[in-house]
């Protein structure tokens, strides 16, 4: 997890406020979190995620910690009473609009997307990622004056295909069904010897 992403929410008077972390996941970053919170909340459509990230709260003996099953896309996140959204990895248009819905003036939403350049090998670019003039025309559009946004770009050089491979394994189901796999071997066998994580980090206020 970014340090910067990380740095930048524990900027803010955790203590004091109620945290909702959308597409929690097993809650690592609401776990991660959870000490320095007055409460956190962290939401996924997954019930058996949600049943780990409880697990895990319990684990810690994290009381401030809930876990609730809910669509990210489609609940409205005023339920819960947010002073600070954030989401790591887990991010749209619709996400941002709950987000302002949910958030008084002067309130943060920060977050963690996949920027254009992820996974740039596979010749097809992620539904879910953003550039930097999109990311900043959907906060302004939704009511939101940026911070803090940065890129943070990782590309990892292989020695060979059998490497590049053995990285990119866990990804192999996904990437034949959007596509991507067979575009990424024809890369490999023409020579390519990279892969590209690119992380767009942002840290919004509510005007």
């Amino acid at each position: 997890m970014s340090p910067t992403f990380l740095a930048w929410l524990r900027a803010e008077p955790l203590t004091e406020l109620t945290v909702l972390d959308v597409g929690t996941g097993w809650g690592r970053l609401a776990l991660e979190l959870a000490p320095r919170c007055r409460r956190v909340i962290g939401i996924d459509r997954e019930p058996d995620v949600i049943d780990d990230a409880k697990r895990r709260a319990a684990a810690g003996q994290l009381v401030n910690a809930e876990f609730v099953v809910a669509d990210a896309e489609a609940e409205e996140y005023d339920r819960f009473a947010p002073d600070l959204v954030c989401a790591h990895l887990c991010m749209s248009d619709a996400i941002a609009e709950r987000a302002a819905r949910a958030l008084a003036p002067g309130r943060v939403f920060a977050f963690v997307a996949f920027e254009a350049d992820q996974w740039r090998e596979t010749g097809r670019r992620s539904r879910f990622a953003y550039d930097e003039g999109q990311a900043r025309a959907l906060l302004d559009r939704t009511g939101f004056a940026v911070e803090h946004l940065v890129v943070e770009r990782d590309t990892k050089r292989f020695d060979s295909v059998e490497a590049a491979l053995g990285a990119v394994v866990g990804l192999e189901g996904t990437w034949r069904r959007d596509g991507r796999w067979f575009r990424y071997i024809a890369f490999l066998e023409e020579g390519g010897r990279t892969l590209t994580q690119s992380h767009l980090v942002v840290k919004a206020r509510r005007r």
